[in-house]
């Protein structure tokens, strides 16, 4: 009931995101409310020079957030992957309202980033008031940005499927029913609002037979690769804007001018593009036609993402791949000993590139499924972006939504929770009863101040407290020492270089165990004072980290955890 709650919501906000962009391109580019952007055969000179206003608006709200604001703005994938889905409602509204205004006024992105942005945020929010466990939060953030791609395209399977590959991170029995509970009650208030959108219509598709599949395995790949360079020339363009020291609130300006002046030869890139996709799957362009519209919409695209726009790249992929497929035929269709039809190449191609760039194959093909309404290319359609996706990870290794997070310093590659491995520090696990002698120490001293079997270890430190370095009590008392008073411990001295730090997660602190090949490491506060705070077994280390792996499991897939509450702290 929470989750069909949750999509009835999404339903809504998408509906009035979708209604407040239209509005906003009928009133600055003189269309009718029914009518789409990209579907503009041309261009008044004037019109030319509206995405550049809304470069100001979107430039300006950006040097307000920075003012105001310390941290970067979190996206639903970073929030189930890292935070355990913990969503600032206020990141989402900011979000929401900046990819109105960069779609509103006409630069070459995407509504749907903001579509799922917002639909998460309400859903993080309401879940947290509800003192959810984190498990339930992080399905709940799924179900809000299903909800909201369900809605975006009428199709609650595709809606369905984006939460579990992108944002769940993880398909489960225990899942399906949450998720499909908000994907049908999104679309049904979409259609209950009469904003659905209309399922894009295809012309007759000939009979197909295993044979044809070939041809479309070659196009996977090619749109692999060519997701892979779109997904890079946007950082390169990114890269552009900054080595030119233009301030940052002038350049989504800067880039509106930009996207303005490819808009007067070709105003098809306005906007997401779902009129132009409409009008290609319908029309039969020239080659050259086809090359000048694939290339100017990368362009545009790039420069409004590159210059600070907010958006995303999923419906400009389904464009652009649909493009690519009718170059694709009309290329390679000579040449293949198989017929390639120009009308599954376009669909094929649809797919495959937003595979590769989008990620998540199933939610695609369910796309071409739900929106065709055609099942007998389907299977062309999986396999096709699989291959792609092979491509990409192969190649590349992130979608875009994770690229643009590794740009910025993050190693996510999905939304599969990792941020209890993260929250799993050497802090919460040492033990800080250590036992510690200062050196120099004669042997003889530490003999009588530490008899045998009274510990297996024993720190020792400098004298200003500095960490020096480990001393295994066994050796101390090895029978072929020689005794003597004189004999300073200092010479017993182990992992003199290898400590830890609070601050460190498992899998840093795994690693410096591997390496100095110890049981017990100590614990200091930083490499430079190396105050001594405790010690922290590999045994201990590896029981805790195997218990939150088993958590973390049990928690993607619906069932009950033991000890659920985190509790102290318990060194073994």
């Amino acid at each position: 009931m929470l989750a069909a709650f949750v999509g009835v919501l999404a339903g809504i906000i998408v509906s009035a995101m979708g209604f407040v962009t239209r509005l906003l391109h009928s009133v600055l580019f003189d269309i009718s409310l029914t009518d789409n952007l990209s579907a503009l055969s041309e261009l008044k000179p004037g019109q030319a020079l509206v995405p550049a206003i809304g470069g100001c608006l979107v430039g300006l709200s950006a040097w307000l957030v920075s003012r105001y604001r310390t941290t970067h703005l979190v996206d639903p994938i970073e929030a189930n992957a890292l935070h355990g889905g913990r969503l600032s409602l206020s990141d989402s509204v900011i979000v929401g309202a900046q990819t109105i205004l960069s779609n509103g006024f006409g630069a070459s992105v995407g509504l749907e980033a903001g579509y799922t942005q917002m639909g998460s945020g309400i859903a993080s929010w309401g879940a947290r008031q509800l003192n959810l466990r984190r498990s339930d939060v992080r399905v709940l953030v799924g179900c809000g940005a299903a909800g909201a791609i369900a809605s975006a395209f009428n199709a609650p399977f595709t809606g369905a499927f984006y939460g579990f590959e992108l944002i769940i991170g993880v398909y489960s029995v225990a899942t399906v029913a949450p998720v499909m509970a908000a994907t049908l009650a999104a679309v049904l208030v979409t259609q209950l609002f009469h904003t659905a959108p209309n399922l894009i219509e295809v012309p007759p598709i000939p009979e197909l037979s295993a044979a044809d599949y070939f041809p479309f395995l070659i196009l996977g790949l090619v749109a692999g690769a060519i997701s892979v360079g779109i997904m890079r020339l946007v950082t390169l363009v990114e890269r552009a804007f900054v080595r030119t020291g233009c301030p940052p609130v002038f350049r989504p300006a800067v880039g509106g001018f930009a996207v303005g002046g490819l808009a007067l030869f070709v105003p098809q890139v306005l906007s997401a593009g779902h009129g132009a996709l409409h009008i290609q799957l319908e029309a039969g362009l020239g080659l050259g036609a086809l090359v000048l519209l694939f290339a100017a919409k990368v362009a545009a695209s790039a420069v409004s993402l590159g210059s600070g726009f907010r958006g995303g790249l999923f419906f400009a992929s389904l464009l652009l791949g649909a493009l690519l497929g009718k170059i694709f035929a009309i290329v390679a269709g000579p040449v293949m000993p198989l017929v390639v039809d120009p009308v599954v190449s376009a669909i094929v191609g649809m797919a495959s590139l937003a595979v590769g760039i989008v990620g998540g194959p199933l939610t695609i093909t369910f796309l071409a499924l739900e929106t065709t309404g055609d099942l007998a290319i389907s299977g062309i359609v999986l396999t096709a972006s699989i291959m792609a996706a092979i491509v990409v990870r192969q190649t590349f290794g992130y979608s875009f939504s994770t690229w643009r997070l590794h740009l910025r310093g993050e190693t996510i590659r999905s939304a599969q929770d990792v941020g209890w491995l993260r929250n799993l520090t050497v802090g919460r696990m040492m033990r800080r009863d250590v036992k510690t002698i200062q050196v120099p120490t004669t042997l003889a001293d530490f003999r009588r101040k530490f008899p045998l079997g009274s510990a297996q270890r024993v720190v020792a430190a400098d004298e200003d407290g500095h960490y020096a370095g480990i001393v295994l009590v066994p050796e101390a008392y090895a029978a072929e020492l020689d005794v003597d008073a004189e004999t300073s411990i200092a010479q017993f001295l182990r992992y003199r270089d290898d400590m830890l730090v609070p601050a460190m997660n498992v899998k840093e602190a795994a690693s410096i165990f591997d390496q100095s090949q110890s049981e017990e490491l100590a614990v200091v506060d930083n490499a430079r004072n190396r105050k001594v705070l405790g010690l922290l077994t590999e045994s201990h280390l590896l029981r805790r980290y195997s218990e939150e792996l088993d958590k973390a499991h049990r928690g993607a897939l619906g069932e009950e955890t033991v000890n659920e509450s985190v509790g102290k702290e318990r060194q073994g």
